[in-house]
C-alpha cells in the first residue's frame, strides 16, 4: 500500500507538528548539497528562490528563453487565501472545506488543510515583494469571489494576477542567480531522470539551441513542469506546455496519480475553426458580475440585445440558486454543454452561451452616480459610470476579447464555451511532495495532490506558491539531512552514460523515421480522440474505442512522422515530436484510468453514472481512492490504490442549489 506519510494527530496540528520534528540541514552542509529544479513557473521559481536563499546549490532548468515565459503568466483572475478581509465568515477551515468539496471528495485532507493554512502567508510574501494587488479605496487589499465558494477570498491584480505573481517570484529567483546561489539553464529540456540504486541522482537535459545532451548531478530533483492539458491539442495552455519531464519520471518508476482528472474551464472563447492551435481563457472572475444565459427558444437567431429579458434562460441561476453563476467549474461546464447539446447554443457554431455584463454595468453605474450626487441619473450617465467601473476591474480581459473576436463586450454579451484548462492528475506524491522514487519531488500542477477531481478557481496559483515558498523548504530538508553523508556522483558514472544513451537512441529513432506526416497532424488526431471520448463526458464504449485508436495512432506516429532538420541544431519540430510521442502514451493511460473508474466525480463525468438531474454520481464505497499507476511495459500499467480517509469532513453528494 502507498504510504502518504501524513503526520499523526489532529488535522489542525499536523503541519505544525511536522515542522517541529522534521530533520534539518545546517547552513554549512547546505552549501555542499545540489538541488535540480526543472521548470521555473510559480512553483519552480519560488522553490529555486527559497532554496537558494537557504544556502543550497541550485540548478534551475526551463525550456523557454526565460523564466518570465512560464505559463503561470497566463493566470488571470486571482489567488485564494483565507484572510477573511471581507469579514464574511471565511476561515482556514472554510477554505479547506470548499477545496475538499470542490474536488468532489477525492483529495487528501492533510495536504488540503496545509494548503489552506499557508495561504495567508503567500499574500504577505507577495505584498512584501511588491506584487500590485488591487486595493480598496482605503488601501486594504481587495477581494472577489470565484466558483464553489460563498465568500470573497480571491486576491487579484486586475486580470493579470499570474503575471504579477510570476514577476515577484522571478525577481526573487534573479536575486539568487546574481548571488551565485542558483545557476539558470534556459532553453534546456529535461529528457531523463538518472537513478542509482533506486535513488534519484540527476537528470539528462538537452540544450535546445545546440542539440547537445548534458548530464547534471543533483542530490534531489524537483519537477515543477506544469500540467498536461495539451494532450487535447486545443486547450488554454501555452503551446509549449507538455508532459515530457513528468512522463520521463513516470517511465523511470514514479507513479502517475489520477491521470483522467481533467478540468474543463467554462469561460473560454469558443472554437472558431480548424485553423486554431490553442484556445483563449476569459477569467472566471468575470462570473462575479457577468450573468450566463441562453435563449429560451431553441435555434434562436436573433442578436442577444434583441432578446427580451423574459425570453432568456439564466440557467445557472435557475438550477443552482444558492451559488448561481459561481458554481464550480465542472458544474458550470457541464451545464453549458447540456444547454448547447439540447439546441439552445448561440453563435454561428451553436456551441456557445452568453456571458452578459449589462446588469452589472447598470448596477455599478447607479452606485457611482449616487457618489457623484446624481439622484435621478439618465441612462447614458448610468452607463458611462458603470462602464468605467467594469473597465477598472476587468478592462484588459474585455480588450483581449475584442481583439480576438472583433466584438465589443461592453455593448454585446461575450460568447463563451468550455475548454480544457487544468489537469488535477499528475505524479503521485506523499505529504512531503516526494514521489515514490527517492529524491524525486513534484510541485504545483505537475503533481496530483491538492485538488481531487476538480480544482476551484484561483487555487492553482495558491498551490504553486505554497509548494515552492512554504512546503518544500521544510520537506526536502527532511530527506537531504541524510544525504550529507553521500558524496556527489560524478557524471561519468555508468548510470549517467546509460541514461544519456537512452535519450540519444530515442532522438535518433525519431529522426530516422523520415515519414510523410507532420508532428502537428498527429497531435491534432490525438486531440480529437481525447476531446470526443475522454473530454467533458466519457462512457465505457467511447473509452475502449479511444484506447484502440490511440494504440493505432502510436504505431502510425513511429512509422510515418516527418521531422525536418537535424539533431545538432535548433530544431523545434524535433522538440515537439518528442513531446507529442509522450502525449500519445499519456492519452492511452488517461483513457485506461477513466475506464476503470466506474463513477462520476468532479471533472470525470461518466455518462453511465449520473443522477436523474444530470449531476455527477460518486461511488464512495468502491472508488474512494487515488489511482496511482505504475508503468510496466508498452500499453501495460499496474494500478496501485491510495485509500482516502476523511476524519474531519463527511463526504456527501455535492449540492450547490
Amino acid at each position: 500500500m502507498l504510504d502518504a506519510k501524513i503526520p499523526a494527530g489532529p488535522l489542525d496540528d499536523k503541519w505544525t507538528e511536522y515542522k517541529g520534528h522534521c530533520k534539518l540541514v545546517n547552513p554549512a552542509n547546505k552549501r555542499k548539497i545540489e538541488i535540480i529544479i526543472v521548470g521555473t513557473g510559480l512553483a519552480g521559481a519560488s522553490a529555486a528562490a527559497s532554496l537558494g536563499e537557504m544556502g543550497y546549490k541550485v540548478k534551475a532548468f526551463c525550456f523557454q528563453d526565460s523564466p518570465r515565459r512560464a505559463h503561470s503568466i497566463a493566470a488571470q483572475g486571482g489567488i485564494n487565501a483565507a484572510k477573511n478581509y471581507q469579514n464574511d465568515g471565511d476561515s482556514v477551515f472554510r477554505l479547506f472545506y470548499d477545496t475538499i468539496k470542490g474536488g468532489d471528495y477525492r483529495s487528501r485532507e492533510g495536504n488540503v488543510h496545509r494548503l489552506a493554512e499557508v495561504s495567508a502567508n503567500i499574500i504577505d510574501q507577495c505584498v512584501a515583494q511588491g506584487v500590485p494587488f488591487a486595493r480598496e479605496y482605503g488601501g486594504l487589499l481587495s477581494n472577489r469571489s470565484f466558483g464553489g465558494t460563498q465568500v470573497q477570498r480571491t486576491f487579484y491584480a486586475a486580470g493579470q494576477t499570474g503575471q504579477q505573481l510570476l514577476i515577484g517570484a522571478y525577481q526573487a529567483l534573479e536575486r539568487q542567480i546574481a548571488l551565485g546561489n542558483v545557476k539558470m539553464y534556459n532553453r534546456h529540456e529535461m529528457l531523463e531522470v538518472v537513478k542509482i540504486e533506486g535513488k534519484t541522482q540527476g537528470i539528462i537535459a538537452r540544450d535546445l539551441i545546440t542539440g547537445k545532451l548534458e548530464r547534471h548531478f543533483g542530490n534531489a530533483v524537483l519537477l515543477c513542469t506544469g500540467g498536461y492539458g495539451n494532450v487535447f491539442y486545443l486547450s488554454t495552455n501555452a503551446m509549449g506546455s507538455n508532459v515530457t519531464a513528468a512522463w520521463k519520471a513516470h517511465k523511470a518508476g514514479a507513479y502517475f496519480g489520477n491521470p483522467c482528472y481533467t478540468q474543463i474551464h467554462p469561460t473560454c472563447i469558443p472554437v472558431s475553426g480548424d485553423h486554431q492551435s490553442k484556445l483563449t481563457l476569459m477569467s472566471e472572475s468575470l462570473r462575479n458580475d457577468g450573468r450566463i444565459w441562453v435563449p429560451k427558444q431553441k435555434g434562436d437567431t436573433r442578436k442577444p440585445n434583441e432578446i427580451p429579458e423574459e425570453e432568456r434562460d439564466y440557467y445557472l441561476e435557475r438550477r443552482y440558486p444558492a451559488f448561481g453563476n459561481l458554481v464550480p467549474r465542472d458544474v458550470a461546464s457541464r451545464a453549458a454543454k447540456e444547454r448547447c447539446d439540447e439546441g439552445y447554443g448561440v453563435g454561428s457554431s451553436k456551441q456557445a452561451v452568453y456571458l452578459d455584463f449589462a446588469a452589472a454595468i447598470i448596477r455599478y453605474g447607479k452606485i457611482e452616480a449616487g457618489k457623484h450626487g446624481s439622484e435621478n441619473p439618465s441612462a447614458e450617465e448610468v452607463r458611462h459610470h458603470g462602464v468605467d467601473v467594469v473597465k477598472e476591474k476587468y478592462g484588459n480581459l474585455f480588450d483581449m476579447y475584442e481583439k480576438i473576436t472583433g466584438e465589443d463586450p461592453y455593448e454585446i454579451p461575450m460568447r463563451i464555451y468550455p475548454a480544457v484548462h487544468y489537469t488535477m492528475g499528475g505524479l503521485w506524491v506523499d505529504y512531503e511532495l516526494m514521489t515514490n522514487v527517492k529524491g524525486l519531488y513534484c510541485l504545483g500542477e505537475a503533481n496530483f495532490s491538492d485538488h481531487g477531481a476538480n480544482r476551484l478557481g484561483a487555487s492553482a496559483l495558491m498551490q504553486g506558491l505554497a509548494d515552492g515558498y512554504f512546503v518544500i523548504p521544510y520537506t526536502v530538508g527532511n530527506y537531504l539531512a541524510d544525504e550529507i553523508y553521500s558524496k556527489p556522483v560524478a557524471t561519468d558514472h555508468p548510470a549517467f552514460a546509460d541514461a544519456e544513451k537512452a535519450v540519444s537512441d530515442r532522438i535518433n529513432k525519431l529522426m530516422g523515421i523520415q515519414g510523410k506526416t507532420s508532428v502537428e497532424t498527429f497531435h491534432k488526431r490525438l486531440g480529437k480522440i481525447m476531446w470526443e471520448k475522454c473530454g467533458m463526458a466519457r462512457n465505457a464504449k467511447g473509452l475502449q474505442e479511444a484506447i484502440t485508436e490511440i494504440q493505432e495512432l502510436k504505431k502510425a506516429f513511429w512509422s510515418d512522422v516527418r521531422i525536418p532538420g537535424g539533431t545538432d541544431e535548433f530544431n523545434p519540430e524535433l522538440d515537439k515530436a518528442g513531446r507529442v510521442a509522450d502525449f500519445i502514451e499519456l492519452g492511452e493511460l488517461m483513457c485506461i484510468d477513466a475506464l476503470q473508474r466506474n463513477e462520476s466525480c468532479g471533472g470525470h463525468f461518466r455518462e453511465e453514472y449520473q443522477t436523474p438531474e444530470g449531476e455527477a454520481l460518486r461511488d464512495d464505497a468502491n472508488y474512494m481512492y487515488v489511482s496511482a499507476w505504475e508503468y510496466r511495459n508498452e500499453h501495460e500499467w499496474e494500478l496501485h490504490k491510495e485509500p482516502l480517509v476523511y476524519d474531519v469532513i463527511k463526504p456527501t453528494a455535492r449540492n450547490y442549489k
